[in-house]
């Protein structure tokens, strides 16, 4: 399956946008465990869920770009990375741990800014088809 079918669509409350997920072994992890939801957590601009699989750590990053989707090995979980976190230093974004690169929000991923602890998130196949 080619990068560009990898679509999908991370919605939490009212705040939704498409990603697109690339050829890692990561990314093809989650896609075949989507549709996920889960229950977000908050962490500076982070929001970050428990998806339930294990994924071995895959050329993992200490700073991560604004936008990224990170798979964050320690707790099993899907990151979303909009703004610094409490570990960063001035502008960059630091995960609390290296992270598996495997995605990137397509357009503005500030629109999770307004996303609060617990709220419900939905992470799906975006597009037709691919169910």
């Amino acid at each position: 399956m080619s990068e560009a079918t990898r679509r999908v669509r991370i919605t939490a409350g009212s705040a939704s946008a498409e990603a697109t997920l690339d050829g890692s072994r990561t990314a093809t992890a989650v896609w075949a465990a989507l549709p996920i939801s889960a229950p977000a957590q908050t962490w500076g601009d982070e929001i970050y869920f428990d998806i339930g699989t294990a994924i071995a750590p895959e050329s993992p990053k200490a700073v991560v770009e604004r936008g990224d989707l990170g798979y964050w090995p320690p707790g099993q979980a899907f990151c979303v990375f909009f703004g610094p976190t409490p570990a960063s230093t001035g502008d960059e974004i630091r995960p609390a741990s290296p992270v598996n690169v495997f995605g990137r929000v397509a357009g503005d991923p500030t629109v999770f800014k307004k996303v609060r602890s617990g709220t419900t998130v939905r992470i799906e196949r975006a597009g037709g088809g691919g169910r």
